[in-house]
């Protein structure tokens, strides 16, 4: 199963003036961080409100020329058995190259394999027809001499499944 999890990280911000400066500092922080091990991470402002009236806020909070930017972190963990190692793995990840940054994981949403099982499907068919042409040139060449040489019918096998490529290179030796 893939996931795709949401991490927010409250990352600080010194000497500035606006919001907007604020915020535009903080995602450089934190790309210069993140890369080039977590190039992937997509960085995004964060969204805030007032707990009390529920007002969407700026995401990033200034006092005495500081800043406290909210960001999210959206990163794609792949192979994982649920939700929660999902989150484990993000957090780890991020979290290992964002010295003293809390995060928190905000979402996680396991995405559809439907476009991996096309691809695979694809991919089997194409390898069945691979399949196919090596048994086919496999017939035209000689393979009783390393059956009789072995007396061992899993030779054969291995010989089917051997790349086309590569069978002449074994005959050699």
């Amino acid at each position: 199963m893939n996931c795709r999890v949401v991490v927010e990280a409250a990352v600080p911000v010194y000497d500035v003036e606006t919001e907007d400066e604020a915020v535009r500092i903080a995602i450089s922080k934190t790309g210069e961080m993140l890369n080039p091990d977590l190039n992937y991470v997509e960085i995004n402002m964060g969204e805030r409100s007032c707990p009390h009236c529920g007002e969407g806020l700026e995401p990033a909070f200034i006092a005495a020329d500081e800043s406290l930017v909210a960001l999210e972190l959206e990163i794609t963990v792949f192979n994982v058995e649920r939700e929660e190692h999902a989150a484990r793995i993000a957090r780890k990840e991020i979290g290992q190259r964002l010295e003293n940054i809390p995060l928190e994981v905000l979402e996680i949403e396991v995405i559809d394999d439907e476009d991996e099982d096309d691809e695979s499907d694809d991919e089997a068919d194409s390898a069945g027809d691979a399949d196919d042409s090596t048994s086919d040139e496999g017939s035209d060449e000689p393979s009783d001499e390393t059956a009789d040489e072995s007396g061992d019918a899993s030779d054969d096998r291995e010989d089917d499944e051997v790349l086309p490529e590569f069978e002449e290179l074994i005959d050699e030796s």
